[in-house]
């Protein structure tokens, strides 16, 4: 007698439940279970507003037809109901409310489940962790590498042992302006973007950067035989108290160990066209 009245009583219940809407079914059975919109919403990752519409039956300020029904879903699936009724019975009441055309489902798609969607805080997450590991790189790269490694000259530029000028420049020297002083300031001015060192003649760093198009340095009028070692030597104007002097050295060549004192740079030529070893400027071997 007693599995005969709760039979009825269940029996009475869905008859009731049929009678409701899908909102005031998903509802109920969220009450049932003790939870509030809230709950369902971070279960789900449906936002709040979207499951207060499909309690409402306000179809209108849905995203869309497919989403309306993706979203019911899983708000049934979060509190026990089949899902598969209750799309079917969500379909009518959109049909019934002139919503068929609202963005119809397209055949053989399934709307995804949100509840499915990462976090955003494993978004963040991965974002740190790739900010960490770009900034350990390049610290890596700073400490660790040869100044060589860092002179980028383009995908054709290899630049070799061969390749380098130890202490010899190209050219003659042809000052622009009044006649500079063997003592005089040397100013490096960058024309575009161009890793440099300098160096004393003991190997003590004086200056290291990559500098960008119109930066400057002065060379320390007490540093002690200053030298340089840069990829780019043609991307710098040497200046000898505002009086410009003959580049460092062409595009494709590394320069290292090359005196940029005042008295070194006037001192690279004499008036004759020899470089200080005593060889013809125009004999140079260009090929080291």
């Amino acid at each position: 007698m007693a599995e005969e009245n709760d039979a009825e009583e269940i029996e009475q219940e869905n008859a009731e439940l049929n009678l409701h809407s899908v909102g005031d079914m998903l509802r109920h059975a969220r009450e049932q279970k003790n939870l509030n919109i809230e709950d369902i919403a971070k279960t789900t990752r449906i936002p709040q507003r979207h499951l207060e519409s499909i309690e409402t039956g306000d179809f209108a300020a849905l995203p869309g037809r497919t989403y309306a029904i993706g979203f019911a879903k899983s708000y049934a699936r979060t509190v026990g109901l089949s899902e598969v009724t209750i799309g079917s019975q969500l379909r009518e009441e959109m049909d019934d409310q002139g919503h068929s055309a609202y963005e119809p489902e397209t055949s053989g798609y399934a709307p995804a489940n949100p509840s499915n969607i990462p976090p955003k805080y494993l978004a963040w997450t991965a974002g740190g962790i790739a900010a960490v590991l770009l900034i350990g790189f390049l610290v890596w790269r700073t400490l660790f590498l040869e100044p060589a490694d860092f002179i980028d000259e383009g995908p054709e530029a290899e630049f070799t042992e061969s390749e380098t000028i130890d202490g010899t420049l190209e050219g003659t020297i042809d000052p622009v302006g009044p006649t500079p002083s063997d003592t005089g300031t040397v100013t490096l001015t960058a024309t575009e973007t161009v890793w440099l060192k300098i160096y004393d003649e003991d190997g003590e760093r004086l200056f290291e950067k990559e500098m960008s198009a119109g930066e400057q340095y002065s060379v320390p009028a007490d540093a002690k035989g200053p030298q340089i070692l840069t990829g780019r030597p043609d991307a710098l104007t040497v200046t000898i108290d505002g009086a410009v002097v003959a580049p460092l050295g062409t595009a494709d060549r590394t320069i290292k160990d090359v005196g940029i004192s005042a008295a070194a740079l006037l001192a690279r030529t004499d008036p004759g066209g020899s470089t200080t070893n005593g060889e013809p400027a125009s004999e140079l071997d260009t090929t080291q």
